[in-house]
Order: structure tokens, then C-alpha cells, then sequence
């Protein structure tokens, strides 16, 4: 590919995050909000230390105010901690070297090394690196004066203190989009499994097994893992955040989101039971003859079932549309009874009959663990 051709398409790239930045909600969108809330806060910052305070050393303030807009409050409160810790330490040390040393060589010589090594220390995260940082300043700007460092830290405070109030009064951010996305492609996506494979036995053709059963059962856990991931982020993102407890005082007759069909926590034993009966239809398909005549239609109704349990409708709109979830455990639990009672006796069964017969058990238990009580408050009401 050419240069001209490379920078054509990174263009086209940029202007389609622009374009949905602007015209849907989405990370492209959070990532704009965040970048300009970063940059008024430096504004601002430097308005109070430098237009207002007059403060020697201004830039500092809206140099941290910069850098504490973090992608959560709680990450912000979390990181103007560490850093003012470290710019504390590593002003003190910087001065203590300047006093002893009396040169800037000597003085860059003795504090770097320390105040670099501090900055490694796991506490304090990607803000160690404000220890030398802030030392390189005092040294190099020959400040070494007691009512210089009280300033340093004024300022620095200021910056700390403009950038957290910002983040958490101006649009704090919430970042549980992903996390209901996940969820609802995590759940379509089972269903479609399940229904794709009850699809494919009807038919009792003779071909192979379709190889993608089995991978696309392994990517249900690799969805689930982004979930978790995404879950994460998403209850970080409430920690503190002012937005959550104003709309809950504004509202607090606010009706809670429908429960999804499968709890996320539910979904790390399900995820594994359902690729176990994959590898179990995936043999059944292969030997036809495996499958007794008659236990072939409660095996097709107990995956449609089950098919429409993980599925059941998050948007109340699709409730009056069809069945809920719990209606389609209670067909897989009926379907399962037939199926069971048109297999052999267990000590009489083949290998791949005790195989079915165990997975399509573990897949009704899991789905049975993961029906939610309906007294039971929702752990994450998003």
C-alpha cells in the first residue's frame, strides 16, 4: 500500500469516528466528551493560578488538571492522590539535593536516580512518573526555597482539584453501554447456537458434524470474558460518581431496567455446559443411529427451550411479543423428561447417549441456577 493510499484510509478512519461521535452514543462519543472536559479544565486551571492567583509557578496547575481527567471519578479521586503524593515527595527530595549539593549537575545527579526509582513504586501507578518529573522542575528552576515548594504544591493541589471537580460535576462518565451490549450478543448468541443446532439435527442429514459448533461455543467464552472486563469498568464508573445519586434523588420512583434472562455470574458456569453439549450433538450427528427415533423430537424441544431461556427478553417491548424466559425453562424442563425417558436406561447407555444425557442435564441445572428470584433486588440495575 502506498503512503498516499495509507493516509487516505486513515482519514476515512477518522472521519467516520468524527461522524458517529457526533451522531450516536458510543465510545467515540465518550472519548470526545472526556478530550474536551480535559482540556477545560486546564483552561480553567490556568485561569485561577495564572490570571487570578498570579502564582510563580502557574503551569503546574493546569498541567495536573490535564492529566486527572480520568475515565472515571473514582480513577480521578484515585489519581490525584497519587500524584500530589509523588510531587510531595519528589519536591522535597529535589530541594533537600539542591541544599546539599548547592549545584544543578550535582543536584539533577543525586535527586533523579531516587525520585526515578520511587516512580516505580506499584502504589502509585502511571503517576510515578510525576517524581522526577517534578524534581527536573525544582532543580532546574533553581527553586529550592521554602515559600517555592509551599507554591509547587498549592499549585499542583489546584490543578488536582479543578481536574476531579470537572470530571465529576461536568458530564461524569458512565460507561455501561458495553456491558448491555455484551449481554444482550452473549445471550442472542446462545440462542442462535442452540436454535442453529436443533435446525441442523431436524434435518437427520448424514453429512459431518459442522465444526463451527464447537467454535462458536469457545467464543461464547471469550464474549463472557469481555463482560466481566466490561462489568468491571462499568461498576468502577459508578464509584462515586455524583450522576447516579442525582438521578436517584431526582427520581427515586424511577423503575429499574428489566432483569436480563441470564445473570451475568450465571453465565460462567452455562457458557462451559453449553460447549459440552455442543461436542455432544456434534456426535450424535455423526452416528445418526446413535439417537433413538423417538428421542429425537424431545431432544429438538429441549434445545428450542433452552434456546428461548437464555434469550428471554430484556426490552419490555419484546414481552407481549413472545414467550419469556421462564416459559422456555419450562419447556426444556418438560422436553428434558421426554428425552430422558426415550434414552436407554443409564447403565444400558453408549457413549454417545450417556454423553447427551449428561449435557443436556448440566445445561437445564445451570439454567435453573440462573433463573433470577423475582423478590430478589437486582445486584446491577442497569
Amino acid at each position: 500500500m502506498s503512503f498516499v493510499g495509507f493516509t487516505l484510509g486513515e482519514l476515512r478512519t477518522v472521519g467516520r469516528s468524527v461522524r458517529r461521535s457526533v451522531t450516536e452514543r458510543g465510545p467515540e462519543r465518550e472519548t470526545a466528551v472526556q478530550s474536551l472536559k480535559a482540556a477545560a479544565a486546564a483552561v480553567l486551571a490556568w485561569a485561577l493560578a495564572g490570571w487570578w492567583w498570579h502564582a510563580p509557578f502557574a503551569l503546574l496547575a493546569p498541567w495536573t488538571a490535564l492529566f486527572l481527567v480520568q475515565d472515571t471519578v473514582y480513577r480521578s479521586l484515585v489519581a490525584a492522590l497519587q500524584q500530589f503524593t509523588v510531587v510531595v515527595l519528589g519536591t522535597l527530595l529535589a530541594a533537600l539535593a539542591g541544599v546539599v549539593t548547592g549545584d544543578t549537575l550535582a543536584a539533577l545527579a543525586l535527586a533523579l536516580p531516587a525520585t526515578v526509582l520511587l516512580g516505580t513504586y506499584a502504589r502509585f501507578g502511571a503517576q510515578g512518573l510525576y517524581a522526577p518529573t517534578a524534581a527536573l522542575f525544582v532543580i532546574a528552576y533553581g527553586s529550592y526555597g521554602p515559600m517555592d515548594i509551599v507554591h509547587r504544591l498549592l499549585e499542583t493541589a489546584l490543578g488536582a482539584a479543578v481536574g476531579l471537580c470537572v470530571n465529576a460535576l461536568v458530564l461524569p462518565p458512565v460507561h455501561d453501554s458495553r456491558v448491555r451490549r455484551l449481554r444482550s450478543q452473549l445471550a442472542a448468541e446462545s440462542a442462535r447456537l442452540l436454535t442453529d443446532a436443533a435446525d441442523r439435527l431436524a434435518t437427520r442429514e448424514a453429512a459431518d458434524a459442522p465444526d463451527d459448533w464447537d467454535d462458536r461455543a469457545r467464543w461464547l467464552g471469550d464474549v463472557l470474558t469481555d463482560l466481566r472486563t466490561a462489568r468491571r469498568w462499568s461498576d468502577e464508573s459508578l464509584r462515586l460518581n455524583p450522576l447516579r445519586r442525582l438521578r436517584h434523588r431526582t427520581n427515586p420512583g424511577r423503575t429499574a431496567p428489566p432483569r436480563p434472562a441470564v445473570p451475568d455470574t450465571a453465565w460462567y458456569d452455562l457458557t462451559d455446559r453449553l460447549l459440552a453439549l455442543m461436542r455432544a450433538l456434534m456426535d450424535i450427528e455423526t452416528r445418526p443411529d446413535a439417537l433413538p427415533p423417538d428421542a429425537l423430537d424431545p431432544l429438538l424441544a429441549f434445545l428450542r427451550g433452552a434456546a428461548l431461556a437464555v434469550s428471554g427478553p430484556d426490552d419490555p417491548r419484546t414481552s407481549g411479543a413472545r414467550p419469556d424466559a421462564s416459559d422456555g425453562l419450562d419447556r426444556a424442563r418438560r422436553a428434558h423428561r421426554e428425552l430422558l425417558g426415550s434414552l436407554a436406561s443409564p447403565g444400558a447407555l453408549d457413549t454417545e447417549q450417556a454423553a447427551l444425557r449428561a449435557a443436556t442435564g448440566h445445561v437445564l441445572t445451570a439454567l435453573e441456577r440462573a433463573r433470577p428470584d423475582p423478590a430478589e433486588p437486582s445486584a446491577h440495575p442497569d
